[in-house]
């Protein structure tokens, strides 16, 4: 026997045809009750047509494609819905095209000149709805012009009187209304499935974050305090479990906000939370601060490079603070240690040397960005000691003002 494979979950429906979905079902009892009308105007003006039997039989053909048209606009969860749905609209102005112009079949001058056609301008209206919600309003909008010149021409009205006639302005109307209504219903569910996103992520989070904290993160604390205390060989051991018990805690804190949601701007808190260890102390405002994804990297590597410093010419023990504000004219990042300081003219002396590290690393990615990079105090011994020992960059980035509607940051 072969073995029955499991055809999994089902495939989630398609975000456009979810969205738009609760509008073509309304628009098909639009499309019925239209026809109902279209065929009470046909009981009255039968007797004015040159060929009633034609007339009829054109009603017939629009009631069954008014049939076919409705089932099939209203179903999404079927195979391929938007190619239906395509060529379904089409069909529609194909079939509402020519029943207008098959109005000369059945009548003379005299009545098509100064009634309605066929298909009345209401029952027409439905290709002009079904278009404005494919396609949007510049859909809608197109397509209420092809229907009304097909009715202008057939009535032989491109006079003076077509600018009194209300069946363009109503079908141009009808577009873009339905078009701008489709294209909020798209944002609306676009938005809501983002918060569901959100949701889950944080969800997903918590659940990790007490399975990772009740296991992996408890281990990695015994490791390292244990390490401490024996010292030795161990020593090395604890400070590799304390730093990659800092990693993984920042990973598990920055796991839903390091989810790029596709816009023009990121958060930079993850980018600086992210370079945390147990000698690098990040503080970063409690809301998020967006900036350009370019602008965001530079900035990011301008704190790496001056962490990378710290590590290098600051000793084996010291220690980097990092801290982020955000005061809505500008972004200010200072990173300072408490390290030995840098010596009065060493930059320059380094850059003399061709040494550009901090020149083009720190300085020139801040300059590209529009901001200046300080060195505020130096080691003992240079005209700008107030702070005592170590060293502190200050980073000034520009940005548009934040909106009055914004609200104030936190701080963690």
């Amino acid at each position: 026997m072969t073995p029955r494979t499991d055809p999994g979950p089902p495939a989630e429906p398609d975000p456009d045809a979810a969205a738009t979905a609760p509008l073509w079902r309304a628009v098909q009892a639009f499309r019925l009750v239209t026809l109902l009308y279209a065929v009470g105007q046909q009981v009255a003006s039968v007797p004015h047509y040159t060929d009633q039997r034609l007339s009829w039989v054109l009603i017939a053909l629009m009631a069954v494609w008014s049939g076919v048209s409705a089932v099939l606009l209203s179903q999404w969860r079927i195979q391929h819905s938007p190619r239906i749905r395509t060529a379904v609209v089409l069909g529609d102005h194909v079939v509402v095209i020519a029943l207008i112009f098959a109005t000369r079949l059945i009548a003379n001058y005299d009545w098509y000149h100064g009634h309605q056609t066929l298909p009345t301008t209401l029952w027409a209206a439905n290709a002009v709805v079904s278009a404005a919600i494919l396609w949007g309003p510049l859909g809608g909008v197109c397509s209420g012009l092809l229907i009304a010149a097909a009715v202008v021409t057939t009535r032989e009205q491109w006079d003076f009187d077509v600018w009194r006639d209300a069946t363009a302005p109503v079908l141009i109307s009808v577009g873009l209304a339905l078009g701008l209504a489709a294209n909020t219903a798209r944002r609306a569910q676009q938005q809501l499935q983002r918060a569901v996103r959100l949701t889950a992520a944080a969800q997903e989070r918590e659940r990790l974050a007490r399975q990772v904290h009740d296991g992996v993160l408890q281990v990695l604390s015994y490791i390292k305090r244990r390490g401490t205390e024996i010292g030795g060989p161990t020593a090395e051991l604890a400070q590799q479990a304390g730093e990659q018990e800092v990693a993984l805690r920042v990973l598990i804190s920055e796991q839903g906000e390091r989810a790029d949601a596709g816009g023009p701007e990121q958060d930079l808190r993850p980018l600086l939370t992210a370079q945390a260890t147990p000698i690098v102390f990040i503080s970063t405002p409690g809301d998020p601060v967006p900036l350009g994804h370019w602008e965001a990297r530079e900035l990011s590597a301008a704190v790496a490079a001056a962490l990378a410093n710290v590590v290098q010419h600051a000793g084996p023990g010291a220690k980097a603070y990092v801290l982020l504000e955000d005061t809505g004219d500008e972004l200010i990042v200072s990173v300072r240690d408490d390290g030995p300081g840098i010596a009065p003219g060493r930059l320059a002396e380094a850059e003399g040397q061709g040494r550009m590290g901090v020149s083009r690393s720190i300085v020139g990615r801040i300059a590209a960005l529009g901001g200046s990079a300080h060195l505020l105090f130096e080691a003992p011994g240079g005209e700008t000691v107030e702070e005592g020992p170590g060293a502190e960059w200050e980073f000034r980035v520009p940005r548009p003002p934040r909106r009055e509607t914004d609200p104030p940051r936190r701080w963690t």
